[in-house]
């Protein structure tokens, strides 16, 4: 329903982005009557920068937010919305491999509002949220811009970029959100007088042009791949044509830009000493490109379409805070957008955040009863992000409402456990963002394999169709049934396949070789085995390439299962009060000067310190389990 609110619900979701449309849906599909306020309903999942879904470490995410159950994912594929998909990283190991999409800015968060509307115990309300009403340390209710005090027993905080946000292009500053939305006022105020540490951070978003008047015909064409890419697995049978898909274009920055930007510097709201917030260090404006990299003579840009109906190219790669008029010199230097006309400038935004180390890892703000905290708000950056946080923030306090174990995702389980242990335990200064490097455990959390770590948990917390998933199940289930097969078939005499072995290049294999020891060869596809094997089980592409991964890493992964066990074994290990970090051999210096000034009691304890890596962690393990005993 929406804008017919009632005066009392079991949870709250302030904030209509991208986290709280997966927070909502996910409190009210577990039977919890749920209210969203927003500010303005048309604007709901809303993608205020990039028009883009998944890409390094983010297409993992989305998969996994499928996997449990969410949203994200299912709308990101639907017609429409979807405008080019493809594979990235396929030239690099499995663990690395993720999807991206470039999805219709328009369309996606229409599909989402549409979508919400249907939602059973889902109310939308339209309203700016001015107060949290909180007692005794336990969330109570919220308190509209009229007045208006809306009971709940618990809260989920998704704002967005919201919150007391101000628009900054050059030295000109607006009191606005992003993409022409309203600032929030109040909020922000009302959580810091809970005694809870505030911070004040700093993204950006690029200009967008008419693509009618850029020269495509002298920039590199960047074309969406065919073939059964999704992001759910609910799609997975779908076969995309590059045909049906729109392209991007490659072009870069030059010298003569970087003078432009060089010169100008003073002008920017960055350089200026205009912004106060800190800004995303892997997602940085082109200004600080060229102040931070002066050796790079050019940086790459995308220009992606943005919506069909909107007819508008987004320049990916040159967000910047510079004034209108240094933004038209700047674009205008760069080959191909020479006589580019501006349909929106770009800008950064500052906006405040709440410090994430004050969290949970079940996102719940500790020493408070029933508030939680998701999405950029909890000082992270991306709209993957913010939806995945958003989702187990909905499944926690829908959890705990319920009177039910929590679900907390272990670093070994998934990037969004990753994620989550990285800022409850460490904290941000700035806009954290999902890397595929801050993953210890890449070919265990693959983009393929995210419903075999995750469908059951979905399934345990309501979010998870029984049909569903069974229907996830039995896929999982061929996958290892199938390796089970290979392993007891041999190759024997058989001429057909010792033919398909040799024809790739390999000597022709023993008679005593299985089936599963020939998929181990560079090349040996499971497909190919299948033509000349014809007994060999009906597999999906996707179940193909799980099978393929699982034999042909199977060493590897088992590697990486060990060393999870190992490090989740050792967590209560002791470290002795005398430990003399300075002169651990293999230790980084920031970890030696952080555990010698902690002096942290358990192993555990020492993984949660800022700066302390996991390599950092392995080390020290080792060092402590062979210490001499003590006489």
């Amino acid at each position: 329903m929406l804008n017919n609110s009632k005066d009392e619900y079991d949870v709250i979701v302030v904030g209509g982005g991208h986290a709280g449309s997966e927070a909502s849906y996910a409190t009210a599909t577990m039977g919890l009557s749920t209210l969203l306020v927003c500010l303005n309903f048309k604007m709901v999942s809303n993608m205020p920068c990039n028009p883009h879904i998944g890409g390094s470490a983010k297409g993992i995410v989305v998969r996994e937010i499928d996997a449990l159950g969410g949203i994200m994912g299912k709308i990101a594929d639907t017609k429409g919305a979807l405008l080019q998909i493809k594979e990235l990283n396929t030239s690099k190991g499995p663990g690395v491999r993720c999807l991206r999409a470039q999805e219709d800015k328009k369309v996606y968060p229409r599909h989402v509002q549409e979508f919400l509307l249907t939602v059973p115990n889902l109310d939308i309300q339209e309203a700016e949220v001015k107060k949290l009403v909180v007692e005794d340390h336990k969330a109570k209710g919220i308190v509209l811009e009229d007045g208006r005090l809306i009971k709940a027993k618990a809260i989920i905080l998704a704002t967005g970029t919201h919150m007391e946000a101000r628009i900054l292009r050059g030295h000109v500053i607006e009191d606005q959100g992003p993409d022409g939305e309203k600032s929030s006022h109040g909020l922000s105020g009302s959580i810091a007088a809970l005694g809870l540490h505030m911070l004040r951070l700093k993204t950006g978003t690029p200009p967008r042009l008419d693509p009618d008047s850029i020269d495509f015909s002298i920039l590199k064409r960047e074309d969406g791949m065919e073939g059964y890419y999704s992001f759910s697995y609910d799609d997975l049978n779908v076969y995309r044509k590059v045909s049906d898909m729109l392209p991007c274009y490659l072009t870069y920055t030059n010298e003569h830009t970087h003078e432009i930007i060089r010169a100008h510097l003073k002008d920017s709201a960055m350089y200026g000493g205009v912004v106060e917030g800190v800004g995303p260090r892997y997602c940085p404006s082109i200004e600080d490109k060229v102040v931070r990299f002066k050796d790079h003579p050019r940086h790459q840009l995308f220009l992606e379409p943005e919506s069909v109906e909107l007819h508008s190219t987004y320049v990916d790669g040159l967000s910047t805070s510079m004034p209108v008029e240094v933004q038209e010199e700047i674009v205008h230097s760069i080959r191909g957008l020479e006589h580019a006309r501006f349909l929106k400038y770009a800008y950064a935004i500052e906006y405040d955040a709440i410090e994430p180390s004050q969290l949970d890892h079940t996102l719940a703000i500790k020493g408070y009863e029933g508030l939680y905290v998701c999405g950029q708000i909890a000082g992270t950056s991306g709209y993957e992000e913010a939806a995945a946080l958003g989702l187990m923030a909905g499944i926690n306090a829908g959890l705990w409402l319920k009177h039910q174990e929590p679900l907390v995702l272990r670093r070994d389980e998934a990037y969004i456990g990753i994620m989550i242990d990285d800022i409850v335990t460490k904290g941000t200064k700035e806009p954290y963002r999902l890397l595929s490097a801050r993953s210890e455990y890449r070919l265990i959390t693959r983009s393929d394999n995210a419903d075999s770590r995750l469908a059951a948990y979905g399934y345990r917390v309501g979010l998870n169709s029984k049909e569903r998933y069974d229907r996830l199940q039995a896929s999982i289930d061929k996958v290892k049934d199938t390796i089970a097969l290979l392993s007891t078939i041999q190759i024997a005499s058989d001429k057909n396949i010792r033919g398909y072995v040799t024809s790739l290049g390999f000597p022709e294999p023993n008679g005593n070789e299985t089936l599963k020891l020939c998929l181990r060869r560079q090349n040996v596809t499971y497909s190919g085995l299948k033509k000349v094997y014809p007994s060999l089980p009906d597999l999906t592409p996707e179940e193909a390439y799980k099978v393929e991964t699982e034999i042909k890493y199977e060493g590897y992964i088992e590697q990486e299962r060990r060393d999870a066990e190992r490090r989740n074994s050792y967590a209560e290990l002791p470290l002795p009060e005398n430990l003399d970090y300075h002169h651990i051999d293999g230790l980084s210096l920031e970890a030696r000067e952080k555990l010698a000034l902690i002096k942290p009691k358990t192993l555990g304890q020492a993984s949660l310190i800022t700066n302390v890596h996991p390599s950092d962690i392995d080390v020290l393990s080792f060092y402590v389990r062979h210490l001499p005993p003590k006489k």
